[in-house]
């Protein structure tokens, strides 16, 4: 089943299927090391909700709700 980064909820986990856009923006979190086969965590989320607080290969990394839009995982 596939979801959106923005629709886990803390204490879920994907595993990231693809990057989706043509911005700076994705450029800039493919760099950050979020790539295909990726398993991402939601640690957190903010007070009013934004941003969120994931962990992926041992560092914990804060994206706002529409770069996690981006980010399409596998959910098992």
């Amino acid at each position: 089943m596939s979801k959106f980064l923005s629709d886990l909820l803390p204490g879920e986990k994907g595993v990231v299927k693809k990057v989706v856009g043509n911005s700076m923006i994705k450029r800039r979190i493919v760099d950050m090391g979020v790539v295909a086969g990726t398993v991402i965590e939601v640690q957190k989320f903010a007070p009013l909700g934004d941003p969120m607080e994931i962990k992926l290969k041992g560092f914990n990394l804060s994206l706002r709700k529409n770069e996690a839009e981006m980010i399409e995982l596998e959910i098992a």
